[in-house]
């Protein structure tokens, strides 16, 4: 009997490399993008192909960003993620790398459908994703840059959501969203951070937990994640007819989930736990821009709801579980 010898690098073309590139992606990280332009698509009035288009390429944004930024890091991740096709040479940097501008470049495509300005938006936000590596290895800008490609996705969404050959004027609503877009994401980011801490030490990432160490990094998250909760009750109280069941069913968990995801981090001193934080931060990112997309456009509350589950079912399914 012969067994079948499977060589690496795979081919581009080969189911293998499909499955690897889907790993790369984290399909369960894809729920964040997804919401932050759904959120953002939620201040206005879009026909309901435009609110589908738009929210399939933020969905897909995330996962083809993730694959290209993964390009770089390959030094630490072959430390804490060992698992990662591109740490296990299944897959090359370029393939990956090909395939994720290709990816990125018709997701901005499908983005300026509804407003033209949106593909040099994508465009910039591709850019800082490409860059993003030796910013991460600065302890004072890591969650910043990270963060503000996160709420260009949001802007992104407000702009398709206005439609019309021009960027909309941003109010206060707008502002308030961005800042939750942006603040929860920084969170997301700097929490992160703590499963890597020995690995990022190890390689020159001078992050904020590695630079200060584990009681400074949680008060910083715990800045983070007041910011953003403030910017999303804020919304609420702001937006005329805000339900309460955006409130019951988002907001409310959101706050929750928040408060015990850093309670947690407050206690953790072993970076292979921090799984156990870093998920219900991404819980508390999806159910407050769910609150504020479900207070703007109260039709979409099931939807959001339904979006939510398949979250958590698909996060239940990811390939290590100390990774998020």
């Amino acid at each position: 009997m012969h067994t079948r010898q499977i060589s690496y690098p795979c081919s581009i073309q080969s189911g293998t490399f499909l499955r690897a590139y889907l790993t790369t992606m984290r399909p369960y990280l894809l729920f964040v993008s997804g919401i932050t332009v759904i959120a953002g698509l939620a201040t206005g009035d879009a026909a309901p192909g435009i609110v589908a288009i738009t929210a399939a390429a933020g969905f897909l944004s995330y996962g083809f960003g993730q694959a290209l930024t993964d390009c770089f890091q390959t030094d630490t991740d072959a430390l804490s993620s060992p698992y990662r096709p591109l740490v296990r040479g299944i897959v090359t940097t370029r393939q990956v790398a090909a395939v994720s501008l290709a990816g990125l470049t018709a997701v901005g495509v499908a983005f300026a459908i509804a407003n033209p300005h949106n593909l040099w938006l994508a465009a910039v936000g591709a850019l800082g994703l490409a860059t993003y590596t030796p910013f991460k290895r600065r302890w004072a800008t890591g969650p910043f840059y990270n963060a503000w490609i996160v709420a260009l996705l949001c802007y992104i969404g407000i702009s398709a959501a206005a439609g019309g050959s021009r960027l909309p004027s941003l109010d206060r609503i707008d502002i308030l969203l961005l800042a939750a877009a942006f603040f929860g994401y920084a969170n997301f980011v700097l929490a992160g951070y703590f499963k890597d801490i020995s690995a990022d030490r190890a390689t020159g990432y001078n992050t904020f937990p590695v630079r200060f160490g584990w009681t400074a990094g949680a008060i910083g998250s715990d800045i983070f994640a007041v910011l953003s909760l403030v910017a999303v009750g804020t919304l609420l109280l702001d937006t005329p007819g805000t339900s309460s069941a955006a409130v019951a069913f988002f907001y409310v968990p959101a706050c929750i989930t928040s408060i015990t995801a850093q309670l947690r981090l407050h206690r953790l001193r072993d970076e292979r736990q921090a799984h156990r934080s870093i998920s219900l931060v991404v819980h508390s990112y999806i159910l407050q821009l769910s609150a504020a997309a479900a207070a703007l456009q109260p039709e979409w509350l099931w939807p959001l709801v339904m979006y939510f589950l398949l979250y958590l079912a698909v996060l239940s399914r990811r390939p290590m579980k100390a990774q998020v």
